[in-house]
């Protein structure tokens, strides 16, 4: 079996930008109440969907996510009323931000049921009122009552083409409401919906991955052994207001993924959870959100199910897509984290143990004496399943690995342990520079490098080629992952060899994820903090070109070129190298310039402005031979190694760069 290390995994997902490459990344990675129906009752209830009924299914969608899928008679019955197109726009869409969830959740595993009570709060961030909010769910679950005010709402129910569901289909609602909700205010909904949730690779499936390959990604279900809902992007079973996004097309399902956690980031939530389970079936864990919950539990009888119950709530939810887990397995204490496993892979956890111990000790010298807290390593039931992560969380198969694959996935996901920030850039981005860090340790500084490489192409293409033509992504703000873990692992690569590491760790050592939880219309502020920690680690260094040009505004890549080399012969058999580098693009970078001779080498790092160019003269014994700018470290539009080769100048060459 072979194990993916996860910033692989994930960089399989976000960097492709054409259909085909999308299409491969789908394939490979890829996430009680009076109003409920009688959860006894062997019938379904009205509306639910019949085992005879046919759905027809269609692919088809237009700019507002309308679609001409032929409502069929498993879609019919709900409280709304049932349309052929959607009756919401995209501005409608875009208006609506939640800023508070409290659900009560209800799954009947051995009939693979959810139903859901939900008060949600949103508010209208658009430009004019709202006359009616859209609503969206996953099309396996059916609305069946929406108030407003406290009173039942005439909504309208349309079948919306969209990947962000497995199904590759969402059922909104548009809520009417009583008076246009103003820009800025906010308004409670009182929601209730249910239905059954098995794994279905629909979205995967229509673009053409095989059926078996596709439900090794899209394994989300109900189960009495394994429930997982990963959330928005993979299956939404909680309320939403999302543009359409469809596989193939570039990265924009991914992009609208980032930009539905980025606006629900800091919103209270609340999820209290009942699961009935069959005698002898009882849950033992519970996860939400990552976090592992409690469960109180009532046994059963051979005609009684069993009831377990548990109630979790957090003041602020992250740059996440709420989760929630239920499983029957046995928990097993490793180093700094438990894994939960089935009995048919007790045998694996002596190795993962060995990983985490590993580890430990490299974490420790960078980040801290202690993780913030355990990580949490959940089995899947088929040891083929995409491994996912939230927070302090990884679900995978736990399975016998050799220990350089187990070694890199424990350096990584340890890392979420010990950081825990609620700023996307410095929890998924700090993970994959350990993860690079751990790689330098192991194979040296170039291999890291190398791990990075693979994915700046897709960077240079995500960033904007001007900042007069888009404002792109700064750090705080960023919404996809090629920034948020890409571009934040060579921000970090960057620090590091700009402060060193001593200054380094101790900033990531002096961070506290709590005082930076400072949020501001459901979105980050500034990272003033870890900046802040950045320069006081470095006294006398001059950060504020790097933080200005690199994490608080999107200026793009540097684009740079050895202009000049002007070698002049100096006393005693030494050469005195004069080295223009210019710099084209919008971001000042600070690169290593290195001379060398066929003995020795000088290397001195050199500081390039944006759309400017800097004359270094480096002093070296002998005659040079070649020079190098950038080692890799610094993210470019075209290349990151720029190499001129002297001593023939009619030959000087470089895979990057010649000689005028």
């Amino acid at each position: 079996m072979m194990l993916v290390f996860p910033r692989r995994w994930r960089a399989a997902k976000i960097g492709q930008l054409s259909a085909g490459a999308a299409k491969s990344a789908a394939a490979l990675a890829v996430f009680t109440f009076a109003a409920f129906p009688a959860f006894g009752q062997s019938s379904p209830a009205p509306g639910h969907l019949q085992s005879g009924d046919q759905v027809i299914y269609a692919r088809s969608t237009n700019l507002e996510g309308q679609t001409t899928t032929t409502v069929g008679p498993a879609a019919v019955s709900t409280s709304g009323q049932m349309v052929n197109a959607p009756v919401a726009a995209n501005a409608d869409r875009q208006a609506v931000t939640f800023t508070g969830f409290d659900l009560d959740v209800h799954l009947r595993p051995a009939e693979q049921y959810i139903a859901v009570r939900a008060v949600v709060t949103l508010r209208n961030d658009g430009a004019v009122p709202l006359a009616r909010i859209p609503l969206q769910i996953s099309s396996s679950l059916n609305w069946e009552q929406i108030r407003v005010a406290g009173r039942d709402a005439a909504y309208t129910v349309a079948t919306l083409n969209s990947d962000a569901d497995h199904t590759g289909q969402l059922h909104e609602a548009a809520v009417p409401l009583p008076k246009p909700l103003a820009p800025g205010a906010t308004l409670p909904l009182d929601v209730t919906y249910s239905g059954k949730i098995a794994p279905n690779a629909q979205r995967l499936t229509a673009i053409g991955t095989p059926d078996a390959v596709a439900l090794r990604s899209d394994w989300d279900g109900i189960g009495v052994e394994f429930t997982g809902l990963r959330g928005f992007g993979n299956v939404v079973w909680y309320p939403a207001a999302s543009i359409p996004a469809l596989l193939g097309d570039g990265a924009q399902l991914f992009d609208e993924i980032g930009r539905q956690q980025l606006r629900t980031e800091g919103a209270p939530f609340r999820l209290r959870l009942t699961v009935e389970f069959p005698q002898d079936e009882t849950p033992t864990v519970a996860l939400v959100n990552g976090h592992p919950v409690p469960l109180a539990v009532t046994g059963g009888s051979p005609d009684i199910p069993g009831i377990a119950t548990a109630d979790y709530q957090t003041p602020t939810l992250g740059f996440e897509s709420p989760s929630l887990f239920v499983a029957v397995r046995k928990p097993e204490k490793v180093t700094n984290a438990t894994l939960w496993t089935v009995p048919a892979d007790e045998a694996a956890v002596p190795a993962w143990n060995s990983a985490a111990a590993t580890v430990t000790p490299f974490l420790q010298g960078w980040l801290g004496q202690q993780p913030r807290s355990e990580l949490t390593i959940l089995d899947l039931p088929d040891p083929q399943d995409a491994p996912f992560e939230s927070g302090a969380l990884l679900v995978t198969a736990v399975r016998q690995a050799a220990p350089e694959q187990l070694d890199g996935v424990m350096a990584h996901a340890l890392t979420r342990a010990w950081m825990d920030s609620p700023r996307a850039w410095l929890g998924e981005g700090l993970a994959d520079f350990m993860g690079t860090l751990w790689i330098e340790k192991e194979d040296g500084r170039g291999k890291a490098l190398e791990s990075l490489e693979a994915s700046r192409a897709a960077l240079a293409i995500a960033e904007p080629s001007s900042p007069g033509e888009s404002a792109g992504q700064p750090l705080a703000q960023a919404y996809s992952p090629i920034y948020y873990r890409t571009k934040a692992a060579y921000v970090f690569w960057m620090l590091r060899d700009l402060v060193g590491d001593a200054a380094l760790s101790s900033a990531f050592r002096a961070y506290n994820p709590a005082q930076d939880r400072i949020l501001s219309n459901g979105a980050s502020s500034q990272p003033d903090e870890f900046e802040n920690l950045v320069k006081r680690a470095s006294p006398g260094k001059n950060l504020d070109w790097f933080f200005a040009d690199w994490v608080d505004a999107d200026k793009g890549l540097p684009d740079l070129t050895i202009s000049k080399v002007y070698p002049e012969p100096a006393e005693a058999g030494s050469t005195l190298v004069g080295v223009t580098v210019a710099n084209s693009g919008y971001a000042a970078a600070e690169v290593p310039v290195t001379v060398q001779t066929a003995l020795t080498s000088v290397t001195q790092r050199i500081l390039i402005p944006a759309h400017g160019e800097i004359t270094q003269r480096i002093l070296i014994q002998g005659a040079p031979t070649k020079v190098m700018a950038n080692d890799g470290g610094v993210p470019e539009t075209q290349a990151s190694i720029h190499v001129t080769t002297l001593g023939n100048p009619a030959a000087s060459s470089s895979s990057q760069d010649s000689m005028p």
